[in-house]
Order: C-alpha cells, then sequence, then structure tokens
C-alpha cells in the first residue's frame, strides 16, 4: 500500500488487528480460518488445513471456473467416515471437478502432502490433477494420479504437492466422466525437510570424465529442499525442464491471437517463458548447463498453432505459411531465451522430438487435441516428415552460438527407427545442420527390449552417422518392488552405465528423466536412483559401482536462502517498518488473503510483502493479525528487531 491513510481508516484497522489478535490467541490450536477437524501436528509434518466436512463447510473448494457446472454442496448418505462428505454433483463434461485452491492455505515454495479419499463411479476412470495459470493467465496443467475406476473409497496417501511464486492460483482436483464424486478426510501438511546422504558418492563426480550427469526438473521440484539437494549433489551437470520449455508452454493462444489481429500477421508467434523461470532462474545462479526440449513435436503443441488466426476452429494453414511460422517461433525462442539469459549455457537443443514411428515412417497426420494423439499436425500441414529439415535450418540460424542440435526419440532400439534415425542424421550432418542424436532410453527391464548387450550393438550403429550422442530421458521400470526386482534393476543399470562409458568418446550426456521415484512419470515402476524418501536405492549403487569420484567443484548453492533479501515487518516492501505495513496486513486478511501483482491496490499485498510481513515467530502459520501486532509492539520499542529467527 502507498501513499497516507486516513486517521479513521488506520484507527480501525488496528483496532481490528487487536480484535483479531485476542481471538487467534483464545482460539488454541486453531490450523487456518475455516477448517474443520484440524490437528496441531502429525507424523508427517504440521498440518496447515483439514476437514472431515462434518461441518458442512465446503467454502476451501469450487469448480473448476469457466464452464464447469459441478455443484460443491455436502452428501449426509454417503461418508468414508463419520456422516458427510463432500459431494461434486452436476458435471457435464470429464474435466469438471471439484477443485481446493491451494494458495488460501499454503505458502509457494514449500512441499506439502495432499491426503483425501474420494469415490466415484466403477466404470469411469477418475484422475487428481493439479493445475495454475502463468502470469500471462495461460493455464497449465498436469496429471498427478490416473486411471483410477472404483466406486468405493480410493485413498490419496501423501501426494507431493508444491508451487512457485510465479505460479497463480494452483489447484489440486479430481476429474474423469460426468458422475458424482465424494470426497473426504481432506487434509495438507507440510513436508518435513528430510537430510539427504551426504556420505555417499555424487553421480556427477563418477562420471565427470566421460559425459555430463543431468536430470530433468520441474518448476514444482524446486520447492522441496531435500529433491534439489540431490540435483545438486548427484545431477547438476545438465538440466532439463520437464514440461516448461515444450510448445504447449512457452505458446499462448490469448497472446498470439492479439498480436495477429493487432499486426494483421499470424505469422509471427510470441514466446513467453514464464513458467520456465524459476528453473532458469535456479541454472543461472548455480551455473548449470540447460538442455533445451523441445522445439517441433507432434505432442503437446497446441491444434490452434497449426490454424488460420490462432483459432481453434481454423483451417489449417498452407505448408508455405507454417514454414514462415515455424521460422519465426524458432527466431523468437531462441530470441527471448537468450534476451533473459545470456549468462545460461544453453548447450544443446531437441530441435525435432519424436517425428517417426518404430517403423521408421513419418506418423499419421491429423489433429492433436490436448491428449497428446499419436497424429501429428506437422504430417498434416507438411504432408510428409519434410518439416523436420525446415526445423533444423531454422535451429542452425538462430540457436546461440554452442549449442549443439539434436534429434530426440524413444524406443530407438526399434529397426525401423534405428535406420530412419541414421540416415537422418548422415543427411543433416552433410548439410550442416544436425549435431546429434538424442536417445530417450526409456528401458522396461522386464521386457526382452533393451538388454545391455543390444544397448551396446546400438551404440554401435548409431556411432555410424558420425554425429554426437546424448542419452536423454534415461529410466528403468520394474513390475514391482520386491528384492529380487531391485537387484535385476541395479544390475540393470551397472551394466548400461558400464555400455555407455565404453562409449564415452561418442557420448557427451547421460540425462536421468527425474531423480525420486515418487516424483516420476512412471512412478509405478519405481524406475529411478532414489526414493521418495531421498534415499539411494539399489539402483543408485549399480550406476556408480566401485568407480571413485572425480576432484570437481560442488554447484554453488543448492538451494535458495528463503530469507534473502527480506524486509522484515515491510509489508507494502517501500523499504521501511511503518504503520501502514500493520494496516496493510489487516486489509490483506479482511480481503480474503489475496495478493495483487504490484501492490498498489490499497488491499492487497504481494507475495514478497507477504514474505517480509511474516515476523511473527510462527513463520510456518501465514500472516496473521500476530503479525501485524508485533509490528505494533516493535514500533513501540518493545521488541528491538523483527527477525522471527533472532
Amino acid at each position: 500500500m502507498k501513499g497516507n491513510l486516513n486517521k479513521k481508516l488506520l484507527a480501525g484497522a488496528m483496532g481490528a488487528a487487536m480484535a483479531l489478535t485476542s481471538a487467534v490467541s483464545s482460539a488454541g490450536a486453531v490450523i487456518a480460518a475455516g477448517t474443520t477437524g484440524a490437528k496441531a501436528a502429525s507424523d508427517s509434518g504440521k498440518v496447515v488445513y483439514s476437514t472431515d466436512f462434518e461441518d458442512g463447510d465446503v467454502s476451501y473448494f469450487t469448480n473448476r471456473g469457466g464452464d464447469d457446472t459441478t455443484e460443491i454442496s455436502t452428501a449426509t448418505d454417503v461418508a468414508s467416515s463419520g456422516t458427510t462428505s463432500l459431494y461434486a454433483s452436476g458435471r457435464s463434461d470429464t474435466w469438471n471437478g471439484p477443485a481446493f485452491h491451494l494458495n488460501k492455505v499454503c505458502e509457494p515454495n514449500t512441499e506439502y502432502y495432499v491426503s483425501f479419499k474420494f469415490r466415484g463411479k466403477y466404470y469411469t476412470s477418475n484422475t487428481v490433477s493439479f493445475q495454475y495459470n502463468d502470469p500471462d493467465g495461460t493455464a497449465h496443467y498436469s496429471n498427478l494420479i490416473q486411471n483410477i475406476s472404483t466406486s468405493e473409497w480410493y485413498t490419496v496417501k501423501n501426494l507431493k504437492i508444491s508451487f512457485t511464486d510465479e505460479m497463480v492460483d494452483p489447484t489440486v482436483y479430481v476429474e474423469g466422466g460426468q458422475d458424482p464424486i465424494y470426497i473426504d478426510d481432506f487434509t495438507i501438511t507440510e513436508v518435513p525437510i528430510i537430510p539427504i546422504e551426504t556420505d555417499i558418492k555424487s553421480v556427477r563426480k563418477v562420471f565427470a570424465d566421460d559425459f555430463k550427469i543431468g536430470t530433468a526438473i520441474t518448476a514444482d521440484n524446486l520447492s522441496s529442499k531435500s529433491f534439489m539437494d540431490l540435483v545438486a549433489k548427484h545431477f547438476s551437470g545438465s538440466l532439463t525442464a520437464g514440461n516448461e520449455m515444450k510448445p504447449q508452454f512457452v505458446l499462448g493462444q490469448e497472446a498470439n491471437q492479439k498480436y495477429a489481429e493487432e499486426n494483421d500477421d499470424d505469422t509471427n508467434p510470441q514466446i513467453n517463458f514464464s513458467a520456465a523461470k524459476p528453473m532458469l532462474n535456479y541454472c543461472k545462479k548455480n551455473k548449470i548447463p540447460v538442455r533445451v526440449h523441445t522445439l517441433v513435436w507432434h505432442s503437446q503443441t497446441p491444434d490452434w498453432f497449426f490454424k488460420e488466426g490462432y483459432k481453434d476452429d481454423g483451417k489449417w494453414v498452407s505448408k508455405e505459411k507454417m514454414i514462415k511460422r515455424m521460422e519465426n517461433y524458432i527466431k523468437n525462442y531462441f530470441t527471448e531465451l537468450v534476451k533473459l539469459y545470456p549468462d545460461v549455457d544453453f548447450y544443446a537443443c531437441d530441435v525435432v522430438n519424436e517425428a517417426f514411428t518404430d517403423q521408421g515412417t513419418a506418423r499419421e497426420p491429423g489433429a492433436q487435441g490436448q491428449s497428446g494423439s499419436e497424429k501429428s499436425a506437422w504430417v498434416q500441414v507438411f504432408g510428409d516428415n519434410s518439416f523436420i529439415d525446415y526445423a533444423f535450418e531454422f535451429a542452425r540460424e538462430y540457436a546461440p552460438k554452442g549449442c549443439k542440435l539434436y534429434y530426440n526419440d524413444y524406443n530407438e532400439w526399434s529397426t525401423g527407427k534405428t535406420n530412419a534415425m541414421v540416415e537422418l542424421a548422415t543427411r543433416l550432418k552433410a548439410k550442416g545442420v544436425l549435431d546429434g542424436l538424442g536417445l530417450q532410453c526409456h528401458c522396461n527391464i522386464n521386457s526382452l527390449w533393451p538388454q545391455p548387450f543390444q544397448y551396446d550393438q546400438l551404440l554401435t550403429t548409431l556411432e555410424k552417422a558420425g554425429v554426437d550422442i546424448q542419452v536423454t530421458e534415461f529410466d528403468a521400470t520394474i513390475e514391482s518392488s520386491s528384492s529380487d526386482n531391485l537387484e535385476k534393476q541395479k544390475k540393470f543399470y551397472g551394466e548400461m552405465m558400464d555400455i555407455m562409458q565404453k562409449h564415452a568418446d561418442s557420448i557427451s550426456a547421460v540425462v536421468f528423466w527425474g531423480v525420486t521415484d515418487d516424483r516420476s512419470w512412471r512412478k509405478e515402476g519405481v524406475p529411478l536412483l532414489f526414493d521418495g524418501n531421498y534415499k539411494a536405492k539399489s539402483a543408485y549403487y549399480g550406476v556408480v559401482g566401485d568407480r571413485e569420484e572425480k576432484d570437481i567443484p560442488d554447484v554453488t548453492d543448492p538451494t535458495e536462502d528463503p530469507d534473502k533479501d527480506i524486509v522484515w515487518g515491510d509489508a507494502d516492501c517501500d523499504g521501511l517498518v511503518k504503520m501502514n505495513d500493520a494496516v496493510l496486513i489487516m486489509q490483506s486478511i479482511s480481503n480474503g488473503d489475496r495478493f495483487g501483482e504490484d501492490g498498489t491496490d490499497e488491499k492487497h499485498i504481494t507475495a514478497k510483502g507477504k514474505r517480509n510481513a511474516n515476523v511473527y515467530e510462527n513463520k510456518t502459520s501465514g500472516v496473521t493479525p500476530q503479525d501485524a501486532l508485533r509490528i505494533q509492539e516493535y514500533l513501540l520499542q518493545k521488541y528491538t528487531t523483527l527477525d522471527p529467527n533472532a
């Protein structure tokens, strides 16, 4: 809040501060306003919200907005415990459903467990999902638990959720089918910080003389200190954005339509890296090289990108227009990236991703939709895979200096695809526009392919193209976590790393697709080196074997200091601590604890201001009237500092 407040408003707000502070002090272990059935603590961490709906309060839940017709109420005839549950009815589409708005009770840059029970119909496939908007209003989604079909109560236990300052209105919700959904026993707790094992070898240092060791992360991973400590120790040779640099995340339909209408030009795509900034900021701060993933892909590229005027119902554009649109897309992508992060080493880029079938042919033409259809809109417009050549030519022209260009694909061991990749690499290398091949290496240990000796043969075949090779998305699933399967996984990883080390002259990077099993896209197959408690599995010991670490530096600072640059008590972010700050805290609480983008609205407080204002000794409780009272007492010289850590 900037400017002066009249004395009447100030006195009223301060009176409210004193009254609300007194109420909180006498309320005992109230976790958050509006919660019910709250507990003071749990084995898994501090409870920030808990309800069994017995009091009928469903105010923290809504439908998903827009055309969602879901009606939120309570049911007294169906319950997992007690007599009452949340009842989501009137759902007219599969994406409709009950949504919990996390920012009502949770803090950004903090990791939480979400636990609850829900039930639908036995014939309905339900999904638990996460959604947020970026600062430009573009919505982003991720499915957390899929394909749940049961008319009995299904238990979601300790689902990890987090969000950053840049994520607007983060929500967790249930979708799928059109039948009613019941929810009960909903609890959110803070995830306790679990120290990682510091006395084990660093995977990155073990292979430092052979190739870069890296991983893929998403923006929400940055909220977990334990997770990022693992990244810093083991995988900081290279980072890939798991989703946030894909076309779906950098292309906003509304922004592109607006530009096209205002400039009478729909061939100059507008690029926005808002979703990727948390990850890129981390890489900038810690000087970690980045793999750009990915520019041209049939999946996670919206169909409107191939339509006239960027409209969902527009006609497919001509090949000529799409060539111009592709050139400007790639040009603007790299130009914006280098403008924002001139000091980041974008050392590699997956220019084209997954263009071949396992038989080595082009995909079928057609709409892709939001679901990731196997059909390709690129083929729909071009008629074949000739778009690949254009993509590499444009990427070579506009990519930052030193950025090597790769064709990336999965099932690289399929004979037809292997031959197609060798032919493509040989041809485009001769044109001077391709530097290497990316091999995703998503493995299933219990299948026949690939066995390590077969991967050895594959690498020998691919080396004939004379280009660099990177293993870009390495993981290996097993059927169950039995001790026998875990030992097979250990053996497989060990033999695969032996093979890759054997071909180290051709391989410049090995990137694991994730860090811990519980955050993996293939988590049912526990495919990674560390478990959900951040502990090394047998697979880790298979990878490092008896190899020794090399003497290379650690990353500079694995996690951001949460108290860095804080001015304690400065809620309005003007650099001073005044009575206005206490007033602003009370106004933000009385207006539903909402936050403005710049703090100019006198009833709102920014996320930075909220951090500054959190001066009461219980920092995890969020901004409360206790913070306003502490500021007043500080101004009356009852306290000599507002630092809650002092």
